[in-house]
């Protein structure tokens, strides 16, 4: 069976920033920003995203794409003995994990669409929005309805193929998504009349930065770009060999990080406007920015506008994530792409019900998967560079457009002595976090 590949750069960045723009960006990373000061924890997002994540992601298209294979099988052929194809099964599983549980918080997204629309939301004070978040996240046969929805969507899409799917709907997603935040921030910074968000935003106040703060930075950096869990891996089996792989890499980091900077934007000026926290933690989106819409005028418009973006983001990194299991299966079991994606959400759907139907499950595969599979993964994809690949075929597929990469030298360097301890240093410290030692107390 011939493996099939993007037909376009264009198709390719987009479907890679799809992948990697999502829940982390427009919901994490506002409220991770406000919890640590604002500007000053955006410089080192910035930093840490150059200086770890990128080279991770290059990494990753590089395996991928030299290999032409799935995340699994690519890993088997650069290192045919020893363990090193446990790699890509591990990102196999850790995007089948993720799936489970992003879903169920997807279909929230979604179903407060339906609120937004309704105008559910309009004229209830401060208690009555909490109270409704939590209905929702307590109410399993609504959580398990909204996630069938999401991942049904997600499954046309994938279903479709790479180019008549994923890349054709990702052309369309990508610019609604860019449209709408747009539109969320214009209306947000015209009721900041002090600024004080913008200045939240962009004058940086190191003293506010702490070793708690260069962690979170270093952890945003990293999982923000769907790391770790073999998406970027097989997007990079898609890539055709003339295209510039450096250059396209930059790019889908540059959006992941537009996006989240528009995030911060679209929320934090509207939330100093109302006299909200901007660092309110997770329930900043579905409990803190209700209230916030309900003081504004044209607060119902943005609500919808608002919730449909959030669930268009979602959808473009699910499809990605799906895009892991169905690769596998193809492979595996040389079986036709619409069965083996009926498969893969019919296994989400499963492992779903038990995440929407016992909260603890989906805290529990939420925190397996950033505390120990995704670090795990970026560790040994970056690992496996200079142990198993080597300098001369990564530089050799870089350049294999033609062209020369002139910042090789920099990148190995970061790969090889930078990267894999930085991403160590995140895995060890979540993992002791986790168990209730925190290190920064």
């Amino acid at each position: 069976m011939k493996r099939e590949g993007f037909n376009s750069k264009a198709g390719a960045i987009a479907a890679a920033a799809g992948s990697a723009v999502g829940l982390g960006n427009i919901w994490r990373f506002p409220y991770v920003t406000g919890e640590n000061g604002g500007a000053a924890f955006l410089l080192l997002y910035i930093f840490f995203m150059i200086l770890i994540a990128l080279p991770v992601l290059m990494a990753e298209f590089s395996i991928g794409r030299m290999t032409g294979k799935p995340v699994t099988d690519a890993f088997k052929t650069l290192s045919p003995k020893g363990y090193w194809y446990g790699i890509g099964l591990s990102g196999v599983i850790c995007a089948f994990v993720i799936m489970s549980f992003y879903n169920v918080v997807a279909g929230w997204t979604m179903y407060y669409i339906y609120l937004s629309i309704t105008g559910t939301l309009q004229g209830l004070n401060p208690d009555e929005v909490s109270q409704t978040f939590t209905n929702t996240m307590s109410d399993p046969i609504l959580s398990i309805y909204w996630m069938i929805i999401m991942l049904s969507i997600t499954g046309y899409v994938v279903a479709r193929g790479v180019s008549k799917g994923i890349e054709r709907y990702s052309k369309i997603l990508m610019p609604i998504l860019l449209i709408l935040i747009i539109l969320v921030c214009i209306r947000s910074l015209t009721l900041d009349t002090e600024n004080k968000g913008i200045t939240f935003l962009l004058s940086p106040d190191f003293s506010k930065i702490t070793m708690k703060s260069v962690l979170e930075a270093l952890g945003q950096a990293f999982f923000s770009l769907s790391l770790g869990m073999g998406t970027m891996t097989t997007y990079g089996s898609y890539i055709s060999k003339t295209q510039n792989l450096p250059k396209s890499a930059v790019s889908v980091a540059m959006i992941d990080f537009f996006i989240a900077f528009l995030a911060g934007l679209m929320i934090f000026p509207c939330a100093f406007a109302c006299g909200v926290n901007p660092g309110s933690g997770p329930g900043l989106v579905f409990e803190t920015l209700p209230n916030i819409f309900n003081q504004m005028p044209m607060g119902y418009i943005v609500s919808v506008v608002f919730f449909l973006l959030l669930s268009v983001a979602a959808v473009t990194s699910s499809i990605s994530m799906l895009e892991v299991l169905v690769d596998f299966l193809l492979s595996k079991f040389n079986i036709k792409r619409p069965r083996a994606t009926a498969i893969a959400v019919t296994l989400t759907i499963l492992l779903g019900i038990g995440c929407a139907s016992y909260s603890p499950m989906l805290d529990f595969f939420d925190n397996l998967s950033a505390n120990v599979l995704l670090p795990l993964g970026g560790f040994f994809i970056i690992l496996f560079v200079p142990l198993r690949v080597g300098a001369e075929k990564m530089r050799e597929e870089m350049e294999a457009h033609g062209g020369k990469f002139k910042l090789f030298p920099a990148f190995y360097f970061l790969a090889k002595w930078v990267a894999p301890w930085a991403i160590l240093f995140i895995f060890i410290s979540k993992m002791l976090t986790w168990i209730g030692i925190d290190l920064f107390a």
